[in-house]
């Protein structure tokens, strides 16, 4: 879905017009891909505007930021007002929200620790991730020839902005081959995610996932599907997956990550 241009965008404290959320083009995160982000939802519901387990979302991007070295002089309540803060700013009742902490402006090098951390929060209205149509019908998938990066390359745990060059390898391919979205094995030749999305799947009404050391990011969705099924009785499993189950599943489901 495109972006609407106009409206109000978070950046280092401050509200900005739209059109002026700009950096510049020497900014490392532009080189070298050194940020790390979330992607979580506003929904409009019959007791007003609701943020899906915001907190959560906002203690990964921390956790996240963490593991990348990068400081932000900010804790959770100051994130959370900060992201409700854009959202009364923009007026919007439901919207997708976007928090991203990079390194900007001062040199260049692989050594990313010269460089300022700065951080902004977008909000949007987006849609269904793969169309309306996707959740009723569902999609084709194929199992992607680009495999998960092992965990001792790139950190799965962190949502960065680096990882998802993987991902749009993942997402490309199925696109050129006329799917709408790529399975990932990991190293190992087991199941691993989407290029945006945790797997589920179903076999004899048991819930298989895989586990957190398959190379994917532990979604927040995904957590939330783990602890409802259990609790509505269904026996959840986090377990290494070979490709064959795909075959024989009753069913395969994705959920953002």
């Amino acid at each position: 879905m495109a972006f609407p241009g106009t409206g109000k965008i978070w950046m280092n404290g401050k509200l900005v017009e739209w059109k002026d959320a700009t950096i510049h083009i020497a900014s490392h995160v532009v080189h070298y891909g050194s940020g790390v982000f979330e992607g979580a939802r506003c929904y409009a519901t019959r007791r007003g505007s609701a943020c899906f387990r915001i907190d959560e979302h906002l203690q990964r991007l921390i956790n996240s930021a963490k593991i990348y070295r990068m400081e932000y002089p900010m804790d959770l309540p100051g994130w959370r007002q900060a992201v409700l803060e854009t959202i009364r700013a923009n007026q919007m009742k439901a919207c997708y929200i976007r928090p991203i902490v990079y390194r900007g402006y001062e040199t260049l090098g692989v050594n990313p620790l010269g460089n300022p951390v700065d951080a902004a929060i977008m909000v949007w209205e987006w849609g269904a991730y793969l169309g309306q149509e996707a959740i009723e019908q569902g999609v084709d998938m194929k199992v992607s020839s680009w495999a998960r990066m092992a965990p001792n390359t790139l950190p799965a745990m962190a949502k960065s902005t680096a990882n998802y060059a993987n991902s749009q390898l993942i997402k490309m391919e199925a696109l050129a081959d006329g799917y709408s979205e790529g399975i990932a094995l990991d190293v190992t030749g087991n199941i691993s995610e989407g290029s945006g999305q945790n797997i589920f799947i179903v076999r004899d009404s048991t819930i298989y996932t895989p586990p957190i050391s398959a190379s994917i990011l532990g979604g927040i969705t995904r957590d939330s599907v783990i602890t409802l099924a259990r609790e509505l009785g269904f026996t959840v499993l986090e377990s290494n997956l070979t490709r064959e189950i795909l075959y024989i599943a009753d069913e395969v489901f994705c959920v953002g990550t």
